[in-house]
Parts: structure tokens; sequence; C-alpha cells
């Protein structure tokens, strides 16, 4: 029934993929969130935790390894399952190997089982013949205490660890049934994940189909978009060539307005340089002509002022411009060939070039309509297979019956709970009846020391010791009773727990840790003589696909899909089904119809190229440049007129005071007058002149090759745009339409992944499983183990117990007879009169006994009449 129902599933999980099927290419961008598919929340953990009583299972574990530490039999377990009972009769050293220290243990209780009551009967028949310590006389030795401490000490501690034992055979009793009562919690936890497993399988599909969606609106959005997106890829490309080309010719009309600028400066400044040059040239002369008449005053020649006039007068001729720029060439001519040619806006005609390159987005949102409707219309056709493939499976109808068979089942297993709780409670009851038979032998034991040794009385002779002693004894030898009368039985229920438990453990719960289990039910021809492999067989009558119970097991503990778990790809290869050839033939095809139209696009128009060429022979290129920038490096004067004025007036500070050093500094002042209203206004026009001519050197340079270069890539461009345009339209759109298809793969991958690894997740399964090990060797066979591992340590220890309190009884017991001693020599008088049975009695002769009567502390004819006698004359020695 399970096979079945997975088998429907899978095939409904097939029929609703293969409606999606559209995708060939994984989406080079854009990485779709489909969310997580909807599982329910399983409610079994199949773990078990034994929690304190776990340190006695290790300990079981431990002393199982040690009995049978042997590898688990693989070879004979197979050929048991295959009913080859031949070969197993052939093998049995194997078996007897596997099995020796069961064997051992066994044996060790089938001769304690019939020794034990021989035993019994023997030493009962013993003491009844005043032997085996049955005599009522206790021989006094000198370590009489010692010893009796000693018993009473072995005695003790054996009682505790046969107390141990029972309250390890009564824990593992109580576990077992404490953990039976959470057997249907557990069991209808499991029961409720197998309908959470089924039912949710159609949510999950549905989750499924209906993610189509994420990847179909993504679609259409970036249809929506194709002009922002497909058009920018094309201008992507195509701008490689046309954007450098474009912005050469927008950087040449840039270099014509400042070549203007550069001209028109130029011009302006050298008619500046020029007049002012001549005014400074006139104030210079004036001012030479009046230090001159100065100098020539008759003040200058007297003595000591003659050689500084001298000096002065020397340096007059410096007085006088230095640069010539009337000499300059006029590039009027040039700057109205130039303005000339800036009639034409060059910039205005690049920046169209620009705006047509990048409408090219909006041209493709515009040519492309009708392809845009007819894709969404293949999408909405996808949508529809898919629906109505999900809706053609009758599902519900399987669903129902396999939901049902579960309620069936879970109310077949619930109708065995009450006669589970029976069994149990007589289990139960069983079980404490033996455990009180151990403990009514300790309980003997315990009383037996407690009043044995609380009773003791040192002082006291064996003939004359108290009642609670007495009693004492009396209980220690009624526990030897019912050791010997319980323990074989004890023993017998040990063996047999032993042997079951124990082989439970090694043959079942070990293998199934350590998966040996799965490896024989894995075995080919195991179950069917005719099938390699029973699964496969029996799910889909292929017995040669490679599915183990070992694999479905491990799949689903790892809760992956069943589609994984059952391998279900040998029957439907969902990678089969989602060939997605079919729908992307439609996309491809109508793809093809995008044709893009670019041949409206030009750059750049002859006129304006022609305006470019025009610039190149406006005659700026032939301006003599260096003449200008020789006269722009000399000095406006021969002399920096502040340094002249300067040292005119350090000559007049060596005059004598008076009218000849007011003069000279009166020249000195209108020198640096001259040199701020005249010459600095001239050093910043020849800068201005200097700047614009350097840079209308720069852009002259190689200026025809530049526009020749700018021409060659505006047409190189055109060409481009022209001719491989539409091929270049044709591999974008081709990288555009593989980004769609790339959404649908990325659809298909993720329902392909969800599909092995998400949907139906087959944990609860593999919980079932877990559950009936837990069941199986968690709560039965361990405490099973538990118990017989307490009971037998009690039953064993009996032995010794009963050694130990026979030995004790005599040190509590009230004695017939005891030894007597001389006072004074404290030997055994070897003159007594020896009675009949060996021991003497005054009553046989009727005379006193003056051994006795030295003795006046203790007389026991007095106090019990009783006889008292030496011991024999052999074992006076002893």
């Amino acid at each position: 029934m399970m096979g079945k129902a997975g088998l429907l599933l899978l095939m409904l999980w097939g029929c609703t993929v293969c409606g999606s099927q559209t995708s060939m290419q994984k989406s080079p961008q854009g990485t779709l969130d489909f969310g997580f598919v909807p599982s329910g929340v399983y409610e079994t953990h199949a773990y078990f935790e034994p929690g304190p009583i776990g340190i006695l299972f290790h300990m079981v574990h431990a002393f199982l390894h040690v009995v049978q530490p042997n590898p688990f039999p693989h070879d004979l377990v197979t050929k048991l399952a295959q009913q080859k009972l031949r070969e197993v009769k052939q093998e049995y050293k194997k078996a007897i190997y596997y099995e020796i220290g069961f064997i051992v243990c066994a044996s060790l209780g089938v001769l304690f089982v019939l020794f034990m009551p021989l035993v019994g009967l023997c030493f009962c028949m013993c003491r009844c013949c005043d032997n085996c310590g049955g005599e009522m006389h206790q021989r006094q030795k000198k370590n009489a205490d010692c010893r009796r401490g000693c018993f009473v000490t072995l005695l003790f501690v054996t009682s505790l660890i046969i107390s141990a034992g029972v309250l390890c055979a009564y824990s593992a009793n109580q576990n077992l049934s404490t953990q039976l009562k959470g057997v249907r919690k557990l069991v209808n936890s499991n029961f409720r994940d197998l309908k959470t497993f089924v039912n949710d399988t159609p949510a999950q599909i549905d989750y499924l189909a209906n993610q189509y969606n994420t990847a179909k609106y993504k679609v259409i959005s970036d249809l929506d978009n194709i002009g922002p997106l497909l058009g920018s890829r094309i201008c992507a490309q195509l701008g490689k060539e046309i954007i450098p080309a474009l912005d050469g010719a927008l950087s040449l009309a840039g270099a014509m307005r400042e070549t203007k600028e550069a001209l028109e400066n130029m011009s302006v400044s050298r008619e500046v340089l020029q007049e002012a040059t001549n005014s400074l040239q006139v104030n210079l002369i004036n001012e030479q002509v009046r230090l001159s008449n100065t100098l020539n005053d008759p003040a200058c020649s007297a003595p000591g002022v003659s050689s500084t006039c001298s000096d002065i007068r020397r340096t007059l001729s410096q007085l006088s411009i230095n640069a010539n720029y009337s000499a300059l060439p006029n590039v009027d001519t040039e700057l109205a060939n130039v303005k000339n040619v800036l009639k034409t806006d060059l910039s205005n005609i690049v920046q169209k070039g620009y705006s047509t390159f990048n409408d090219t987005p909006d041209l493709i949102k515009n040519q492309t309509k009708n392809i845009v409707a007819d894709i969404k219309s293949i999408l909405d056709d996808i949508g529809s297979n898919i629906t109505s493939f999900s809706k053609q499976i009758p599902l519900q109808d399987t669903l129902a019956n396999f939901t049902l068979y579960l309620s069936q089942s879970q109310s077949y297993v619930e109708d065995y709970y009450p006669v589970i709780d029976q069994y149990d409670f007589y289990r139960w009851m069983g079980c404490i009846i033996v455990c009180c038979m151990v403990v009514l032998i300790i309980a003997f034991n315990f009383l037996g020391l407690l009043c044995g040794t609380c009773g003791y009385d040192k002082h006291a002779s064996p003939t004359t010791r108290g009642c609670i002693s007495n009693t004492g004894g009396n209980l220690l030898m009624a526990g030897v009773g019912f050791s010997f009368m319980f323990s074989w039985v004890l023993m017998i229920i040990v063996m047999i727990t032993f042997i079951v438990g124990g082989n439970v453990e090694k043959l079942v719960c070990e293998p199934f840790e350590s998966r040996a289990l799965f490896k024989v039910l894995d075995t080919p021809y195991l179950i069917n003589p005719y099938w390699k492999n029973f699964l496969p067989g029996f799910l889909y009558q292929n017995p040669e696909i490679d599915l183990t119970f070992e694999k479905l097991y491990s799949n689903c503990k790892e809760n992956k899909g069943i589609y994984t778990a059952l391998q279900l790809d040998n029957i439907f290869n969902i990678s089969e089904y989602l060939n997605t050839s079919m729908y992307t033939k439609d996309v491809v095809d109508v793809f093809e119809f995008v044709n893009v139209d670019l041949s409206d696009m030009v750059l750049l128009d002859a006129n304006a190229k022609q305006n470019l060429l025009n610039f190149t022979n406006t005659g700026i290129v032939s301006i003599n440049y260096e003449a200008y920038l020789a006269e722009l490096n000399k000095g406006v004067t021969k002399v920096d007129l502040l340094s002249f004025a300067n040292d005119l007036e350090d000559q007049a500070d060596k005059l004598p005071k008076g009218a000849l050093e007011n003069a000279l500094k009166g020249h000195a002042s209108s020198i640096r007058f001259i040199h701020g209203q005249q010459v600095v206004p001239l050093e910043q026009a020849m800068s201005t002149l200097s700047q614009s001519v350097r840079l209308l050197q720069r852009t002259t340079s190689d200026l025809p090759n530049k526009v020749n270069n700018v021409i060659g890539a505006l047409d190189a461009a055109q060409r481009l745009i022209n001719s491989n345009g539409s091929l270049i339209i044709a591999q974008e759109t081709e990288k555009y339409m593989e980004m769609m298809i790339g959404y649908f793969k990325q659809y298909i991958d993720w329902v392909k992944n969800s599909i092995i690894m998400e949907v139906a997740a087959c944990k609860p399964i593999a919980n079932v499983v877990d559950t009936v090990e837990i069941l199986t060797c968690s709560f039965v066979a361990d405490s099973l183990n538990t118990f017989w591992f307490g009971l037998g340590c009690c039953t064993v220890f009996l032995i010794p117990s009963i050694i130990i309190s026979v030995k004790l009884a005599k040190f509590f017991r009230r004695m017939d007879s005891e030894d007597v001693y001389d006072d004074i020599e404290t030997i055994p008088m070897k003159t007594m009169e020896i009675g009949n049975n060996g021991y003497h009695n005054e009553r046989l002769h009727g005379i006193p006994n003056p051994v006795m009567t030295s003795i006046p502390s203790y007389d026991t004819m007095t106090r019990f009449p009783r006889a008292s006698a030496p011991p024999r004359q052999a074992e006076w020695g002893d």
C-alpha cells in the first residue's frame, strides 16, 4: 500500500512539473526567491534517553560484550533466513563459536539448577543427622570473636550486593512498565506524522505549481522594461565605438570655442601691449631727461658727490622698454575665419547625435510591442498547462484512501493497548514476586544480623546465649532454607531471560545500530529467490535497481524527499520530463522576429564633418606662436624699475643733506609710480596673452590629424550602425532571451531540488523504524537484560550467603553443649569420665564434678539443667 501510494504521489509531481518546462539556460543575472516549501511539523522525536538507569544499561552491554565479543554472524543469519538449514548444520562450529559465551553461561546455569536443589536436600539431611553444622554444640576457639566478626562483615557485604542486585532488577521492571505506558503516545505520534506526511503533500505540490507565477511575473516585469534592459545592452555594445567618436567631436567643438576666445584675447592683448609699451617708453624717456638734468646740477661737482652722480649717470640708459610688441603678427584674419566656422553650431549637432543614440531603448520598446504581447501569451499558456495538469490527477482520492488505511491501522493497534497493559501487569506482578523471593532472603539475613549482633553477649557461653541472639541465628538459617528453595527457580528465570535478552541485544539491537541488520535484509535473493533486490522488485517489479533497505532508511533519516529515498527516478525520471525544448522553441521563435531598425540613427552629418575640416583651414596652424612667446618671455623694461628706484635712494642717502638728495629721492618715487601704474598692468596683459598663445599652440598641435581621426571614428561608428548593428542587436537579443529563459531554469531547478529534498520528506518512515527499535531494544531488551543481570547477581551471591549464614548461625544460636576448660590450666580435663556420646554428663553417675564446681560464676546446672562436657579426646589437639 505504501509503495503504491508513493508511486502515485510521484506521478503527480512529475505531471505538475511537466507543465512548467520553460527553461534550458541558467539566468545570467538575477536570483529569484521562491521561498520555502511548506512542511508540517513532525511530533515524533525518535530518540530515547534512558536517564539514570542508563548506567545499568551500559553495565549490561559491557557484560554482554565480555560474554559475546564476536562480530555479527552475517553469513549464518543470512543462510538461516534463506532456510538453508543444511548449510547451517554444516557450519555448526561457527554457530557454536559465536554462541560460546551464551552456551558456557547457560551450562553453568543448568548446573546450578540441577545441583542447587540436590545440595539443599543433602544439606538438610546432613543437618538432621547432626552433621554439617547441625549439632547443637560449639567448640571454643581462641579466634572465635575474630571469626564471628569476619562472618558478620562478609554476610553484610554479600547481603548488600544481593540488595543492589534486587534493586537493579526492580528498577528494570519498573522502567519497562513506565516506558510501556508511553508506547501509546509514541505510536500515536508516529501515526500523526504519517498523516501529516500524506496530507501536506498536496499543499506542497500546489506551492510548487503556484511558484511558477514568481518566474512568470519576473519575466513580465523584464518584458515591460525591454527598452531599458535590451536597449542598454545594445547601447553598451554600440557605445564602445560611438561614444568615443562623439566625445571626440564634442571635444573639437569645445576646442573651436576656446580657439576663438584665445584668438580674441591675443588680438586685444597685442593692441593693449603695443599702446602700453609706447606710453611707458615716453614716460621713461621723460624721467631719464629729468634725472639727467638733476645730475647736471653744480652740486654734483662737489667733492665726494661727483662720484655718486657719475654712477647714477651711467645707469640712466637702463630706463627704457625691453620688448617690442609692434613686431608681432596680426591674428585678425585667423579670428575671422574661426568665427566663420563657428557659425555652424557643431556642439548642438553632436548633442543631437548623443540624443539619437540614447533614444535606442525607446526605439526598441516601440518596435517590440507585438513580440512582448506574444511572449506574455505564451507565459499564460504555460501557467494554464500547469494548473490543468495538477487538476487532472486524482490525488485527493488516493490520499484519502491512504489516510483511511492509516486510521484503520491505528485503530487496529489501539485495540491491542488493553491487552498490552494486561499482560504487562502480569509480567510486572511476576517480576515483583520474583524480587520478593530475594527480598525475603535479604530480610532474613539482615534481621538475623541485627538480632544476632544486638543480642550477642560476649560473656555468655554458647549454652547461655540470649533469646535475641538465638532468634538471629534461627533467622539466618531460615534465610538459608529459603535460599535453597528459591535459588534454582531464580536461576531458571535468569537463564531464560539471559538467553533471550542477550541474543536479542547481540543479534538485533547492536546490528541495527551498526547497520549490519540492513545488510542482511539487503542480501541478494534473500526474501525472494528470484529477486536480487527485494525492495525495488516489490515496488517496481524491477529487482535490478540498486535500492536497498539501508539506503531507504538513511535517506529518510536525513529527511530527504520520498523521490530520492525510493529512487523513483528509475521509473519516473524528472530530468526527462523537465525537457523544456518545446516551450523554449516557442520563445526562441518569437524572439527571432525582433528586428530593431537603426538606419535612421545619424551621428554627424556631412556639413558638420566639413565644418571640422574648415576648422583646420582657418590659418591658426600657421600662426608664429614662437615669436609671441619669445617677446612675452622678455621683461617689460631692461631693468627692474623697483630695484632701480631702491638703488637710486641708496645713492641719494650717501649724499649730504640738501636739495640734491631730495631731488634724487623724488625721481625714485616717480619711477616707482611708473612701475605701479604701467608696468604691473603690462605684466598682467602679458600673462593673459601667454596663456592664450600656449592654449592655441596646444590646440593647433597636430590639429589636422586630430580632426581626421575624429572624422574617421565617426565614420567607423556610423558604418557599425549601418552594417553590423543588426548583428549586435541579434546577439544582445539572444542574451536577453537567455536571461528570460534563465528565470524558468531557476524555477525548474528549484522544483527539482524541492522534489528531491523537501517534498514529502520521509522522516516519519525512518521514525517508524526507529520507534520499533526503541520499543524492542531500549524499552524491552535493555530492561529485560538489566532485570536478569540484577537477578543473576542476586542468585549467584546466594551461594556465599548460604555458606556464611550457616557458619555465622553457630555464633548466634543457643547450643545444647559446649567445651569445658580448667580455669587454672585452661585446657580440657583429660581425667573426666566420658559418656556414651563422648561428652561428660553428671546425671549419669550422680556425683558432683569437681571441675564444674570450681566455676562458681557460671553454674550452668543451676541456671540451665543441661549437660556440659569437654570435647572428645581426639579433638583436644584442635
